[in-house]
């Protein structure tokens, strides 16, 4: 059994638990589905397969089996239920986030060692219990999980209010700020202080600091994202690469003041 844990992205929380590495599976489908117009599928009888239209995008699974016991817990007793392990993961799958309005399930991290770093969403739970007491408390279970990969998006609680427009050639703007004014921001270059936060921080995707959180540090509002997007030229506002280097105007500096 190898130990894994699920990070819930918004708020940190940790829940660890063993894995049977036996039945871990990962799925990937692409974007592709069959090309169909208004009467139905397109096709002919010279094809010798349906024509496919690439869609983008696409659908990524992990299956995982695991193990709780409470036996091995420290503090358990006898009468114990091995459901107060369960319970946290049981979680993961009920809408109790909530965006525009509508319940979800919360954004977890699913983390072994530092080969997998998975911002995921759970879909489904289904339970096995063994080892009964007397009573009919489970004392140990098997808990399959079925995670689809998500990305990281910006929460609804600090999505920017303004929309991000490229800078052009006239954006005379962008060259009026001058150089011993600029900040130099190092993507994910702060080190946490606690090493397992550090090397799943490591391990992560190249998505490691928002946009609209350093806007919110260094000029003082989180809607003003747009102007560290043009001010760098980004062509991916929503993904910031670790390691790169974001050059930081002076916060009240025209044209944003």
């Amino acid at each position: 059994m190898e130990r894994v844990a699920f990070v819930i992205e918004r708020t940190g929380e940790r829940i660890d638990c063993l894995l049977n590495p036996a039945t871990f599976t990962f799925v990937r489908e692409a974007g592709v589905r069959p090309l169909r117009t208004l009467s139905g599928a397109l096709s002919g009888t010279a094809s010798a397969d349906d024509p496919l239209l690439a869609t983008g995008g696409g659908r990524t699974e992990l299956t995982l089996e695991l193990l709780f016991d409470i036996s091995k817990q420290p503090g358990a007793t006898a009468d114990s239920s091995v459901q107060a392990l369960t319970a946290p993961l049981w979680n993961l799958a009920e809408n109790s986030d909530t965006a525009d309005g509508h319940g979800r399930p919360p954004l977890v991290r699913f983390v072994w060692g530092k080969a997998w770093n998975v911002p995921s969403i759970v879909v489904s739970a289904a339970e096995r219990f063994e080892q009964f007491t007397p009573a009919g408390v489970p004392q140990r279970s098997w808990l399959k999980l079925r995670l689809v990969r998500a990305a990281l998006p910006v929460e609804p609680e600090a999505a920017p209010a303004v929309a991000f427009v490229p800078p052009g050639d006239d954006d005379a703007w962008l060259n009026e700020v001058p150089e011993d004014q600029v900040q130099i921001h190092e993507v994910g270059g702060e080190r946490p202080a606690d090493d397992a936060a550090a090397a799943a921080l490591a391990a992560a995707p190249a998505q490691v600091e928002r946009i609209d959180e350093l806007a919110a540090r260094y000029l003082g509002q989180a809607s003003l994202w747009p102007v560290l997007a043009a001010f760098n030229r980004l062509v991916d506002p929503a993904r910031l690469v670790a390691g790169s280097l974001l050059r930081i105007p002076p916060a009240g500096s025209p044209p944003w003041r």
